[in-house]
C-alpha cells in the first residue's frame, strides 16, 4: 500500500514538473501525512480530504506537511488514475492532485525566494486540474477531445463553505479567474493546429512563473 501510494504521488508531481517545466530538490511522499490525528489540533476541525500545511520557522526555513485522507490514496490504489482517468476516480484524482499542486508550487516558489499567497496556490491547483487531466486523457485517448472537463470542473463545482473554512471569498475568486483561463487555454486547444500545444505548453509555463498579482493582470488582458 505504501509503495503505490508514494507510486502515485511521484507520478502526479512529475505530471506537473513535467507540464511546467519545473523541478524541486524534495518528493511529496516524503511530507505525506495520511492519519488525521497526527494533525495540529487547529487543522483536525477541518474535514477535509486534503489539506496543506505551512509553518514559518524563526531561522526563516518553512516547514511543511501534506495531508491527504487515507481513503483517498486507497481508493485510488484501486482505480488508478494514471491508468485510466474516468468518472468514478476522478474526484480523488483532483483532491490527490489538488495537494500535490500545492506543494510543488509552494516548494519551486520558495527555492527561488518567492512568497505565495493563499489565492495563488488555489488559482494554480485549479488551472492545474484542468491542465493535468487534459493532458492525461489526451494521453490515453489520443483521438478524443475531452470536452467535459470545463463543465465537470468548473459548472458543476461548489465551493463548501464548511471547507472554505471563512476564506471563501478567496476560493471563489480563484476559481473564477481559473475558469476563465481554462476557458481560453481549451479554445485554443480545440484548434488543433500543429503547433497548437506547443505553444500552450509555452504559455502555462511562463503563466506558473508569475506572481500573484501578475497572474491576475495576464487573465483579465487575454480571457
Amino acid at each position: 500500500m505504501r509503495a503505490h501510494r508514494a507510486v502515485i504521488l511521484r507520478q502526479l508531481q512529475e505530471l506537473l514538473g513535467g507540464i511546467y517545466d519545473v523541478s524541486i530538490a524534495h518528493d511529496v511522499y516524503d511530507f505525506l501525512v495520511t492519519d488525521r490525528c497526527r494533525l495540529p489540533s487547529a487543522a483536525r476541525s477541518h474535514p477535509t480530504d486534503e489539506q496543506l500545511l505551512v509553518a514559518a520557522e524563526p531561522d526563516g526555513e518553512v516547514g511543511v506537511s501534506l495531508y491527504l485522507d487515507g481513503d483517498v490514496l486507497e481508493r485510488l490504489r484501486h482505480a488508478d488514475p494514471l491508468q485510466s482517468l474516468h468518472q468514478g476516480n476522478v474526484a480523488d484524482y483532483w483532491t490527490a492532485l489538488e495537494g500535490v499542486s500545492h506543494f510543488v508550487y509552494l516548494a519551486w516558489n520558495c527555492s527561488h525566494d518567492k512568497q505565495v499567497t493563499l489565492h495563488e496556490l488555489e488559482l494554480q491547483a485549479e488551472i492545474d486540474k484542468y491542465v493535468a487531466s487534459y493532458w492525461l486523457l489526451k494521453r490515453q485517448f489520443p483521438e478524443r477531445f475531452p470536452a467535459e472537463l470545463m463543465r465537470i470542473l468548473f459548472e458543476r463545482t461548489r465551493i463548501d463553505p464548511t471547507l472554505a473554512a471563512g476564506r471563501i471569498e478567496i476560493y471563489r475568486r480563484a476559481s473564477l479567474y481559473a475558469e476563465r483561463f481554462c476557458r481560453r487555454i481549451e479554445r485554443r486547444l480545440r484548434a488543433r493546429r500543429a503547433d497548437t500545444e506547443q505553444q500552450v505548453l509555452a504559455e502555462l509555463r511562463r503563466f506558473y512563473r508569475l506572481s500573484d498579482a501578475r497572474k491576475v493582470a495576464h487573465i483579465e488582458a487575454h480571457a
